[in-house]
């Protein structure tokens, strides 16, 4: 029985990054390959790739989903989490106790929400005054890029770039997809240039993505939801490669977490669109992705959780400890891993 403590090691705080690498192609990539581990920069992806490989991004565009408002005389601070439908959104609030039913969240007076439902872990829904394209001009106007919890700053306005992928085309996300942050245009051009095609997914990331596992038994983990969709388009290119017997290489665990949900028993890859509660921890068996590139996790999240389904616990523990030792940078503005078991 997997026990949440076996996933646990020693961060020391000043890894944790607060700012993004610049030039982008320059921060660190770890590479992880026949058991062996090595130390790049994020240019040298390019020496791992092959012609016919399909690597997937995630094209989620992260929204302003952090908003400051008023209960009362008292100042509460919001992160969307999810769009429940008909200006309903699930937030995560700090505090969340000085929120009650029936409470008005007050942003601005243009701008404001009733308390309809409270659940664990801080998770509150709340129904705002407007909905659709006049939330989003709101949120544009109030809200704040939602920077994680751990870099323990405000967003500037240089993180309204930062905190975005190049390639973010469809709005919902309220954390990014952060392994894509890397990819610069120029660095994309050369993956074409090396006859790699590009895929894309869409999985919209909750602010779940950032709670540690709080159970003492893997098991009992109530994995949150994120709604993803993956087109017909991407399917048949994917489906296509793997049956020509290529790789498929995922940035991020969102992406994999797409494809890893959208196949079937038969391991073939469906168009759909919908909720995913995939928690992926030893021992699993992947269905789709052959190599995983993804930045460094939380200690007892399910993302390193997913590190040790994907290439072994002991290596992941193995490979994290090299890359504290080597002073690896960690978390959404940190350096990479490149997986290639």
């Amino acid at each position: 029985m997997s026990k949440t403590i076996d996933f646990d090691f020693n961060l020391p705080e000043e890894l944790i990054a607060k700012e993004p690498f610049s030039p982008r192609e320059q921060a660190g990539l770890l590479v992880w390959q026949n058991q062996k581990i090595s130390d790049k920069k994020i240019a040298d992806l390019l020496d791992y790739l092959q012609e016919g490989d399909v690597i997937v991004f995630n094209d989620t565009k992260v929204i302003k989903a952090k908003l400051i408002g008023m209960r009362d005389e008292a100042k509460v601070e919001v992160n969307l989490h999810k769009h429940i439908g008909d200006g309903v959104w699930q937030v995560m609030a700090r505090p969340a106790k000085r929120l009650k039913i029936e409470q008005i969240f007050k942003i601005s007076d243009d701008f404001f929400a009733k308390v309809v439902a409270k659940h664990e872990n801080g998770f509150v829904d709340l129904k705002f005054n407007c909905s659709g394209n006049k939330f989003y001009q709101k949120l544009e106007k109030y809200g704040t890029v939602p920077l994680p919890p751990y870099m323990k700053r405000s967003a500037e306005k240089k993180d309204e770039i930062n905190y975005q992928t190049i390639f973010a085309k469809t709005s919902g996300a309220v954390a990014a997809p952060t392994a894509g942050l890397h990819f610069t245009a120029e660095l994309l051009a050369k993956i074409e240039q090396k006859k790699v095609q590009k895929a894309f997914v869409t999985l919209n990331v909750g602010a779940g993505t950032f709670l540690p596992v709080k159970t003492d038994l893997i098991k009992d983990h109530q994995m949150h939801e994120e709604y993803f969709t993956i087109s017909q388009e991407t399917c048949d290119l994917i489906n296509s490669a793997k049956k020509a017997g290529k790789r498929v290489i995922a940035v991020g665990t969102t992406s994999l977490r797409v494809l890893e949900s959208a196949a079937d028993e038969n391991n073939f890859l469906k168009s759909q669109s919908r909720d995913t509660d995939i928690f992926i921890y030893p021992p699993y068996k992947f269905k789709i992705v052959d190599i995983l590139m993804t930045n460094f996790h939380l200690p007892k999240s399910t993302l390193f959780m997913l590190i040790c389904a994907f290439i072994g616990k002991e290596s992941a523990q193995n490979l994290y400890a090299h890359a504290i030792n080597k002073k690896y940078r960690f978390y959404s503005y940190g350096d990479a891993c490149l997986l290639i078991p």
